[in-house]
């Protein structure tokens, strides 16, 4: 598709953020509405986000999810979220879908997240963790730094607030790693004090 015939999709959500967040976890963007499970961050069924989130502090993969209904569990998540400080937006505001798909490879990024302005309203994040290497080009160029190899927490500013940024493994079904790997690399951010 001609990237001038491809229209512009604005983000349906706002940020979601507790008062007391910590942690600001960034995607690109969500897939299509006909994917969603939820109308929610993480929408999709297989989508692995979740399941990573319900092993790391549930000890359960399932924890989040809803067997009679086969959705997540959009009150029990966001009573978790709450619970732990956890925020989550994206870094995209608007894009161009290249593909009818939600692959980031064909993702155009159309407006970026203001990143210092999120953080100008909530100063208790001091962790800002993506899923994924487009999500993570985004906050690399608004810090002014390289892209940050998975796993390696690096110290970074965007306007005037510091905060430690952590590029994580996309929970993509698509990203070839098994599940039990996801949420050993993700447990780092949370056992790790910034």
């Amino acid at each position: 598709m001609n990237t001038n015939q491809a229209p512009v999709e604005r983000h349906p959500w706002e940020p979601f953020v507790p008062e007391n967040a910590r942690y600001l976890f960034l995607g690109t963007f969500p897939p299509k509405p006909e994917r969603w499970s939820m109308p929610f961050f993480y929408p999709n069924k297989i989508n692995d986000f979740w399941r990573v989130m319900g092993i790391i502090f549930m000890d359960d993969r399932d924890a989040l999810w809803d067997s009679e209904l086969k959705r997540f569990n959009l009150n029990a998540i966001q009573d978790f979220l709450r619970q732990e400080g956890i925020a989550l937006w994206d870094t995209a505001m608007a894009v161009r879908r290249l593909r009818d798909n939600a692959s980031d490879k064909f993702l155009e990024i159309v407006e970026p997240i203001d990143l210092a302005a999120l953080l100008d309203s909530h100063p208790t994040i001091k962790n800002v963790i993506t899923t994924g290497e487009k999500a993570t080009s985004v906050i690399a160029t608004q810090a002014g730094i390289d892209i940050p190899k998975i796993g390696n927490p690096v110290k970074c500013m965007v306007g005037a607030h510091a905060f430690t940024l952590w590029r994580m493994p996309s929970t993509s079904r698509a990203y070839p790693l098994p599940l039990e790997k996801k949420a050993q690399a993700y447990r780092a951010v949370f056992e790790r004090q910034a």
